[in-house]
């Protein structure tokens, strides 16, 4: 597959207010990119978009070879399959403890029942809370929360993760931490996209950087230093 996501021409307005006007962008598998643009500007619709939550008023978004001018409701379930989510504000179950919350996702995907705890403690293992495995999330500190949610993400191994602002709720530290786990994860052929208003996570990175600016999907050249 040579592409990923491609979006031609996408157009999306909510309540009689241009949010994306004529949006163009193609990802590889395997990419890197940052979405940025102030807030409101739309990034968590794009990504919304993406995931088939929402579906352009004009133009087309092809994902994982599935387009949205002609997509299924069993069709939506196959492509979310395919991808990873990571929120902001984490959406675990509270009354779940660690494992609980990522064998639930396996469990709801069809995984065969034996090979649940194997794959739960392999995903823990790869974002460093192994130890975690039977905390509730209201024992753990937000950045440990967030690996969870990257966990959670990783775990039935998508072809492209959507990280909409998942460094939002955290100190600079832990936000490090985070980018650092995605660049990782990234690394070992996974695609990413991470949302953002955090320049200074832009400058820690090395991927594509595109921008929502004024309704448009904008490339944007890094600067050499």
């Amino acid at each position: 597959m040579k592409t990923i996501i491609e979006l031609k021409d996408i157009e999306f307005s909510y309540a009689n207010q241009e949010i994306i006007k004529r949006g163009n962008y193609t990802m590889a598998p395997g990419e890197f990119t940052f979405l940025v643009g102030k807030s409101g500007s739309g990034k968590s619709t794009l990504l919304q978009m993406i995931y088939f939550n929402l579906l352009p008023v004009k133009g087309e978004i092809t994902v994982g070879g599935i387009s949205s001018k002609s997509i299924k409701h069993k069709e939506i379930i196959q492509v979310r399959r395919k991808l990873g989510i990571i929120f902001q504000d984490f959406k675990l179950i509270r009354d779940r403890n660690v494992f609980e919350n990522l064998a639930f996702i396996l469990e709801v995907t069809g995984h065969n029942p034996k090979g649940i705890k194997k794959k739960v403690l392999e995903v823990l293992n790869e974002v460093g809370l192994v130890h975690k495995w039977k905390s509730k999330p209201e024992e753990l500190s937000g950045g440990e929360i967030q690996r969870v949610g990257i966990a959670r993400a990783i775990i039935n191994n998508p072809m492209l993760i959507l990280a909409d602002e998942p460094t939002g709720n955290l100190d600079p530290e832990n936000s490090i931490e985070i980018l650092e786990l995605l660049k990782r994860i990234n690394a070992k052929g996974t695609a990413v996209i991470f949302a953002t208003h955090n320049y200074e996570m832009i400058k820690r990175g090395d991927g594509k950087i595109i921008r929502l600016h004024n309704g448009n999907i904008e490339t944007i050249e890094r600067t050499k230093a």
